[in-house]
């Protein structure tokens, strides 16, 4: 038994630390400002809204959602040492209350293992819960619409799918069917045994865009949704004439779609079914799922980047402008039928959008324009862009004609019995060149250009069959009843400023024209020689024919747009200046400007005007009206 003194010491001992212990909480509590251990604080702006928005996808790390139901059934530590462990434990506690949160909570988590150890059966896994998540076979267990994890959800199962069928390498999605194993048992895949079509062509190759970044667009549309925006490749059908309207590298955008059969159910007994479909975006917009219709994701503008990453298109340009024959995409363009393909395969009852170059440029060119025009829902379900891309050192006439002849040629491959009227509702967008031969495509020229050669009456004409079928065919024009709307870019109706310059006649030197055509040259110069029309006859280029003082030209510019054409004028003038006194820099505005069109915009730009935001937008509104959309 201790003494009083002892005692005395212990007590004294005691009270002294008590009195660190206080003193130190107390400069601990003045050290942090008087802050209690539970209290608030507050954040700027930026902080609250990271805070909010938070999850798996953006951060790396679980949302609150997730890590509140790991605080609840104390297993947050744990489930950084063993999360598989974790996940099947909060798998064993569903049908409780809380249901609906453990199952977001675990797709999250099982979408966060995944990302950790490379697992595809996590991502399906994560896929799967979130599936549950989304569409419970009780509505009014769904999330409600201003549920903040319902955006988070449809995220993650659109990466699930797309991470979850990857293959190993990662760089293609696998659409076969094949079995996984998973956290609560086994999935079972089926797809179509016979692989996707899309409007009729087989499709190989898919690869997930959800993970592209764009370049080189202003805008990157994304339509949001459930399901995996893929791009895939497209094989043209042997022996259907309408495959050769599709190029070798075309591809389309697609959505993956994998339903499964009572996901809750299978959570329970180990076995899940799930069926991969394929959506073509132009066709479907929403699906039905039980009793939720739900709209599909898509990427139109990545799908539009990754079908142009390293197109040879963009090596076109100055080449086919150079020489007459130079083949594209290893078909050449110098026959009647070429020069016509399709953005996609055709698809009937959407209005075909012809979209032609000017000179020295190509398809690509189109790029900005084409990615409003499909990023926006209205356009993208009414109309299909169509593309002409031809040799631009060759005279207007002969590339006039091979469009015409394509456009023609199209129409019958792709609906031989003539059952769509949306190919008699065409819609023309010329560039520049472009923009005259568009107009080749809606006026009646009669004898007018022949009679600029020769005064021999063409009847009379000696030629041989074939040079005889080519100047009928170029020189004698008709309008293509199916062509309705015309629209006209910077298009140099009375010639170019530029045509006439020394060193542009003197590029005239390096363009080689077709071959064939010597022949017919030979004929037409012994026809004009008695017609006593003035210097000897040679084969133009686009170039001379874009001179103010082109016989050629002033006959285009003096023939009227055929009556029932709507006809438009987008005109470009540079600078601040007069427009009527202004140009582009390649063509002034009085060259540019003609009577008989519905509508004239001006747009203060450069001469490639086809990618500003105002011509572009004009193009929309004009488009708009032609379909009816309100």
């Amino acid at each position: 038994m201790s003494t009083l003194p002892q005692q005395l010491a212990a007590a004294d001992k005691w009270l002294h630390r008590e009195f660190v212990a206080v003193g130190l909480a107390i400069v601990v509590l003045f050290a942090s400002g008087c802050a209690t251990p539970v209290g608030v604080s507050r954040l700027k702006e930026q902080a609250v809204q990271r805070q909010l928005n938070a999850n798996v996808l953006s951060t790396g790390e679980p949302s609150a959602y997730s890590t509140q139901i790991l605080e609840r059934t104390a297993l947050s530590q744990r489930f950084q040492s063993e999360p598989e462990v974790v996940i099947a434990e909060l798998n064993s506690g569903l049908g409780k209350p809380d249901e609906r949160e453990r199952l977001f909570a675990l797709s999250e988590l099982c979408f966060a293992y995944a990302g950790e150890s490379g697992s595809r059966s996590y991502y399906m896994a994560s896929a799967a819960y979130a599936y549950a998540f989304l569409f419970p076979p009780n509505p009014a267990n769904a999330p409600g619409e201003y549920d903040p994890r319902l955006c988070m959800a449809i995220d993650l199962y659109n990466r699930g799918i797309a991470l979850g069928l990857a293959t190993k390498d990662g760089k293609k999605v696998d659409l076969s069917t094949r079995q996984f194993s998973l956290p609560f048992g086994s999935l079972a895949l089926s797809a179509n045994p016979n692989g996707y079509n899309y409007a009729g062509y087989h499709l190989t190759n898919f690869v997930s865009l959800a993970d592209m970044k764009v370049r080189g667009l202003r805008n990157t549309y994304r339509i949001a949704g459930i399901g995996a925006a893929l791009s895939a490749k497209v094989e043209p059908s042997p022996g259907n004439p309408a495959s050769r309207w599709i190029l070798p590298s075309a591809k389309v955008p697609m959505t993956a779609f994998v339903r499964f059969d009572d996901p809750r159910r299978a959570m329970s007994d180990g076995r899940l079914h799930g069926t991969v479909e394929l959506y073509d975006e132009d066709w479907t917009e929403k699906i039905q799922v039980g009793a939720y219709s739900v709209p599909l994701e898509s990427d139109p503008s990545a799908a539009l980047a990754y079908r142009l990453e390293g197109s040879p298109v963009w090596d076109f340009e100055l080449a086919g402008f150079r020489r007459g024959d130079f083949p594209f995409l290893g078909t050449s363009i110098a026959g009647d039928i070429s020069g016509l393909f399709m953005l996609h395969p055709y698809h009937p009852n959407m209005i075909p959008v012809v979209l032609v170059h000017g000179t020295a440029s190509s398809p690509a060119r189109w790029a900005e324009m084409g990615n409003e025009l499909l990023g926006d829902p209205a356009i993208a379900s009414r109309y299909q862009l169509w593309f002409f891309v031809y040799n631009s050192g060759n005279p207007i006439a002969l590339s006039a004609m091979r469009l015409r002849k394509s456009l023609q040629a199209a129409r019958k491959d792709i609906d031989p019995e003539g059952k769509d009227p949306a190919l008699n509702d065409m819609v023309v967008i010329g560039h520049s060149q472009g923009g005259l031969m568009a107009k080749m495509t809606v006026v009646d020229s009669g004898n007018r250009f022949w009679e600029n050669i020769t005064k021999v009456p063409f009847d009379k004409a000696q030629l041989d069959h074939d040079t005889r079928d080519l100047l009928a065919r170029a020189w004698f024009v008709k309008p293509l009843p199916f062509v309705k709307e015309v629209i006209f870019i910077a298009t140099p109706h009375r010639g170019s400023f530029l045509a006439s310059n020394p060193l542009v006649k003197f590029g005239n030197k390096f363009i080689n024209l077709p071959g064939g055509l010597a022949k017919s040259a030979v004929q037409i110069a012994k026809l004009r020689e008695p017609s006593m029309l003035g210097t000897p006859f040679t084969i133009p280029t686009a170039l001379d024919n874009m001179d103010a003082s082109n016989p050629f030209l002033k006959t285009l510019a003096a023939l009227p747009i055929a009556k029932g054409v709507h006809a438009h004028s987008i005109i470009a003038v540079k600078g601040t200046g007069p427009v009527e006194e202004g140009n582009d820099g390649v063509v002034e505005y009085k060259s540019a400007h003609i009577e008989g069109v519905e509508s004239e915009l001006v747009v203060r730009s450069g001469h490639s005007t086809q990618a500003t935001p105002e011509t572009i937008e004009e193009v929309r509104r004009i488009l708009y009206e032609h379909a009816g959309i309100h």
